[in-house]
């Protein structure tokens, strides 16, 4: 049989082991939580430094665009291409 000042060295290693533990894996949890943060922002950033661009595209594209594209139909002018391949365009 062991003797009791084993069982409290014992004791005392397990629970210090297990506070150790639950401490730990709060920190570790903690700086995981910051860095998924940042990421997300990051990610969101991206993205809206994507939108930027393509709205400025389409900005671009449609000051440009609809004045030499002819819709109607009975004008002379009317292009059936060009108004279809204008349409693969905007979708």
């Amino acid at each position: 049989m062991a003797t009791p000042t084993v069982n409290v060295v014992r004791w005392t290693a397990l629970v210090t082991g297990i506070t150790y533990g639950l401490l730990h894996q709060s920190t570790l949890q903690a700086k995981y939580d910051e860095q998924k943060a940042k990421s997300h922002a990051s990610h969101r950033a991206h993205l809206i430094e994507e939108a930027r661009k393509a709205y400025v595209a389409k900005v671009k594209a449609d000051k440009a665009g609809p004045s030499s594209l002819i819709t109607d139909i009975e004008d002379p002018k009317f292009d059936l291409e060009k108004v279809i391949e204008s349409w693969t365009k905007d979708s």
